[in-house]
């Protein structure tokens, strides 16, 4: 199931020559994972509801073209590795009206407890593991 989420661009979001600040990259990514996760019915309400939380190991980012006020993007998140303890989500941003990619990217993650002790999902909630299995891209 291919999961999209469109954002307009602001104003405050562009640096001085006109263009989204590459470090606002990082919390589009963020958005469009939110709401992925809602939209797989794993809102993060629901994971912390249950004692799981999933910080971020690391991000990467390439930027592919740029972006300005007033423009649209496409996040298009997805499940690139899962292994119950770790997850990969990967990302392709691209601009709605050229339809150029804007930028590739991916966010590491682990699951842990409350105290943000690792878990392996698979044992601790394997209905929840299973969710996430089933995105996997092959």
């Amino acid at each position: 199931m291919e999961f999209t989420f469109e954002r307009s661009i602001n104003y405050y979001e562009t640096d001085k020559m006109g263009v989204v600040h590459h470090s606002n990259y990082i919390r589009f990514l963020e958005e469009a994972r939110c709401y992925w996760l809602q939209s797989i019915g794993m809102p993060f309400e629901l994971l912390e509801e249950n004692g799981i939380t999933i910080p971020v190991l690391g991000v990467d980012c390439s930027y592919k073209y740029h972006v300005t006020f007033g423009d649209t993007i496409i996040i298009k998140p997805y499940v690139k590795e899962y292994t119950g303890v770790r997850m990969t989500v990967g990302y392709t941003i691209i601009d709605e009206k050229t339809e150029k990619i804007v930028l590739i990217g991916e966010t590491k993650h682990c699951f842990t407890d409350k105290t943000l002790k690792p878990i392996n999902l698979k044992k601790y909630k394997k209905e929840f593991s299973d969710k996430f299995e089933s995105l996997l891209e092959k």
